[in-house]
């Protein structure tokens, strides 16, 4: 029987009857897609209505089961993505209350996916870099109109690294990063990006181990890092990564790939004394691996005005106009009152608690010059008073019992400018 478009209705109810045998399909057999296949290459000379929700509810269907094929692409060609209805682009709410990821952003995912460099069995790389380029412009736009999409940027990012253009690739995989920044494989992608600068994949590395995952996940990771630690002759942390490794492989039923068995028979590796693991290692590079998040935002110079070592806290000055406290743990094992900071500001309020991307100890002599000085003088202290002043410096009672310092006395010392809450001004203080 010939069919024509203007049996719209006829061609609307066939939408859903195909898409429920389809779900029916999926739900006996989740594993064999050649049934939905067959009835693709049946149905799709159809002039189906669209866009219509009916239309919208086959892709859906077909979607599930060819999403993992090599046919998912000409599939999606056939029904094309500009035929998607305002409401695929809305999550979709479960009864249980749950939300999952809009139709929209599945599609445009399982697409940039089966667009990425592919291995064959025989090792051959196989790339459509025009398909790529072609797609670019599609995945641009939802991006641009959808940025409450997490994943397509990222899979914008892993199609432009495969295309050679990894300047543009990090405008869209640093938003994305920043939001999954907790997760290994983003800083495995991240190091894609800097393969070029060793110090910048060593320092994405050590960040991307010190995420918390499962560590059959991680096996990968760790033979990379094992060969970089290698190459530096970090023996003693090469062998705890090798060990860590070659534990998780065997715990999952995974054989021992022929690299880390020859590394295994090596007299250094012999002679090594692993550690359970590397994670002070990976704490000293983790300020560089941040920064490469936060290279958008600028960096401040400011001092060090108070240190409390018990909770972790200091106080900065970064003008006197921006001053307050924040958490150092993350980013400095030790740091004293007067070292200068470059510090990556969150958010915060004037003389309260600020969040930051990243603290690094620094050298900044033109900051310092305002807000540091050294200083010569007589030893002031008040009758009676436990305090003192050098001229218009003032000086702690906790450091005029440490300094040992007499009323007269001759001292010189290092003075950096403080304010007093109490008198709501600046000043001087010995540090």
């Amino acid at each position: 029987m010939e069919l024509t478009a203007e049996e719209t209705m006829l061609f609307d109810n066939l939408c859903w009857q195909v898409g429920k045998m389809l779900f029916g399909l999926i739900k006996e057999n989740p594993h064999d897609s050649s049934r939905e296949l067959r009835l693709w290459n049946l149905v799709r000379s159809y002039p189906f209505p669209k866009p219509s929700v009916g239309y919208s509810f086959l892709f859906k269907a077909f979607h599930k089961s060819l999403k993992e094929t090599d046919r998912y692409l000409e599939f999606a060609d056939w029904w094309g993505f500009e035929h998607f209805m305002p409401a695929d682009y809305e999550k979709e709410k479960l009864p249980d209350g749950k939300e999952l990821m809009s139709i929209v952003e599945q599609a445009y995912i399982a697409y940039a996916k089966h667009l990425l460099p592919r291995q064959s069995l025989q090792g051959q790389v196989h790339f459509d870099r025009s398909k790529a380029e072609s797609f670019l412009p599609a995945i641009t736009e939802l991006i641009e109109k959808h940025p409450q999409y997490q994943y397509p940027a990222y899979f914008m990012a892993k199609l432009l690294l495969a295309l050679g253009d990894k300047g543009n690739m990090l405008q869209y995989l640093l938003p994305f990063a920043k939001r999954k920044r907790n997760d290994f494989w983003v800083w495995d992608i991240l190091a894609e990006a800097f393969a070029d600068d060793p110090e910048k994949v060593f320092a994405c590395y050590c960040k991307a181990l010190s995420c918390r995952s499962s560590e059959d996940m991680l096996v990968n990771l760790r033979q990379r890092m094992a060969r970089l630690l290698i190459g530096r002759k970090l023996f003693n942390e090469a062998r705890a990564e090798i060990d860590l490794l070659v534990k998780a492989r065997k715990d999952a039923g995974y054989g021992i790939p022929a690299e880390v068995a020859d590394w295994q028979g090596q007299s250094w590796y012999k002679s090594a004394a692993a550690a359970n693991s590397n994670f002070s290692l990976y704490k000293t590079w983790l300020s560089l691996a941040e920064s490469l998040l936060y290279g958008d935002v600028p960096e401040e110079s400011v001092i060090v005005e108070f240190v409390n070592a018990d909770k972790k806290m200091l106080n900065f000055i970064a003008s006197e106009t921006k001053f307050g406290f924040f958490k150092y743990k993350r980013f400095l094992s030790d740091v004293q009152i007067g070292d200068t900071l470059k510090v990556r500001f969150q958010e915060g309020t004037v003389g309260g608690v600020y969040k930051v991307y990243t603290v690094a100890k620094a050298s900044d002599p033109a900051f310092e010059e305002k807000f540091k000085k050294e200083i010569t003088g007589l030893v002031k202290i008040p009758a009676g008073k436990l305090y003192g002043f050098i001229e218009d410096v003032y000086i702690h009672p906790k450091l005029v019992t440490k300094l040992n310092l007499v009323n007269g006395a001759q001292h010189t010392g290092v003075a950096i400018r403080s304010y007093n809450s109490e008198k709501k001004q600046w000043g001087w203080k010995l540090i």
